[in-house]
């Protein structure tokens, strides 16, 4: 919010603003800033001070909320968030990384285990769903700058691209590609060795939607210019 997020807001780039790693509880923020531009706003933040955490700012008063997916340690983290709109779907997710060692790439993968089971169940009884989040996975080597050299990396090893494999072959619809073929679209950038400015980064954010949505898609878009941390937002249009 330092870095000109409200001011961004004011210009009013969406109705739903999907938030993640937010490092706060609710009342850290200055929310009122965001009543003040009539979005509500739901905060789900991890028990750790400082750590994880989602939240969704949002114009449309969602029909119910969900906080957690009910597995122990992802709801500590504060790792999704899921809002109805009508018969729309809305998870909003952060999902772990696996950058600081062992212990965490395992529970990377258990998370990512557990997620596409809550998210194959729940498509059971709500078909029309949306994940968005930072999935901290490139997919392909499209989406990196440096495929070679990154082929151990947490992030963008097999297993992981793997699981993409399996969430876009079984009913979701990586919106972005969709729309974009063409390569050097990142979302994140490291914040050494100048990565931003010379476009060496990764695309690990994405707006999924289930094969039904698919006739309701109006665009897709990746903002590299909205500087507000090393992530830069992404955008989906939806018929209403």
């Amino acid at each position: 919010m330092n870095k000109g997020f409200t001011e961004w807001l004011k210009t009013d780039p969406a109705d739903i603003i999907c938030l993640q790693e937010i490092k706060a509880h609710k009342d850290n923020v200055d929310y009122k800033q965001f009543e003040a531009l009539g979005f509500e706003h739901y905060w789900y933040p991890a028990e750790k001070k400082g750590y994880s955490g989602v939240a969704v700012l949002t114009k449309i008063t969602p029909d119910h909320v969900q906080y957690g997916n009910g597995f122990m340690q992802s709801d500590a983290e504060g790792r999704v968030i899921r809002l109805d709109f009508g018969d729309i779907t809305l998870i909003n997710t952060y999902m772990p990384s696996g950058t600081s060692g062992d212990e965490r790439q395992t529970y990377k993968s258990q998370w990512l285990d557990e997620f596409y089971g809550y998210v194959d169940q729940l498509r059971a009884t709500r078909p029309n769903l949306i994940i968005c989040g930072d999935y901290n996975i490139c997919h392909k080597p499209i989406d990196i700058h440096d495929p070679v050299g990154n082929k151990k990396s947490s992030g963008f090893l097999p297993e992981e691209r793997a699981w993409l494999d399996k969430l876009f072959s079984n009913g979701f619809v990586d919106t972005f590609r969709h729309y974009h073929p063409e390569p050097h679209q990142y979302s994140w950038w490291s914040v050494r060795a100048n990565a931003r400015a010379n476009n060496k980064g990764w695309r690990i954010d994405y707006i999924s939607v289930t094969e039904p949505l698919r006739p309701k898609l109006k665009d897709a878009l990746i903002w590299p210019d909205v500087k507000h941390s090393d992530h830069c937002p992404i955008y989906l249009q939806l018929e209403a």
